[in-house]
């Protein structure tokens, strides 16, 4: 597993758009769908307390949201 994952869900717009800003930026990352995983959905949404999509985390940070600027943040680190 990379250092960045991914946690989206289906028909999801702000899911997608980051997925394409990652592959834009060369971030590697690996995706989990939360409606598949229900680890995933549980470590989501009771342990980091999000109830929206796509969630990212990497080694040092997590958020949710499509955020251009943390992606940013990402690609100068690798």
């Amino acid at each position: 597993m990379s250092g960045v994952v991914l946690y989206s869900k289906p028909d999801c717009v702000q899911c997608d758009r980051t997925k394409k800003l990652f592959e834009t930026k060369g971030v590697i990352y690996t995706e989990v769908d939360l409606a598949k995983d229900t680890d995933a959905f549980k470590f989501v949404t009771e342990k980091l307390g999000y109830s929206s999509a796509p969630v990212v985390v990497t080694e040092n940070d997590h958020w949710y949201g499509l955020r251009p600027d943390k992606i940013s943040q990402i690609n100068q680190t690798l």
